[in-house]
């Protein structure tokens, strides 16, 4: 098995038997989205994490666009939700 983590087959709960932080999960399935965005000319960077409530900025095109907020609801925090049961809900910054 590799060295490098961007690698690794595990679960976002954990990383070969390595326990990860709340924000770190969300920082490494937002690393997974970031490419769809960045096709369309935006991006997504992460503000905080805590207490279940992920606060995003959304960059580039998608900070302008008239369709940002269905993108953060029914794109960013329900993959979000998906991957990380803890993850309550998404705000934009």
């Amino acid at each position: 098995m590799s060295d490098d983590k961007q690698d690794c087959c595990c679960s976002s709960s954990g990383c070969c038997g390595e326990s990860m932080s709340f924000q770190d999960k969300v920082a490494r399935e937002l690393e997974s989205i970031r490419p769809a965005l960045q096709r369309d000319g935006g991006d997504v960077e992460l503000v905080e994490a805590k207490d279940g409530v992920v606060t995003v900025r959304l960059t580039g095109a998608c900070g302008g666009c008239p369709m940002a907020q269905m993108t953060l609801k029914n794109g960013i925090e329900a993959r979000l939700k998906e991957a990380i049961p803890e993850v309550e809900k998404v705000e934009p910054a």
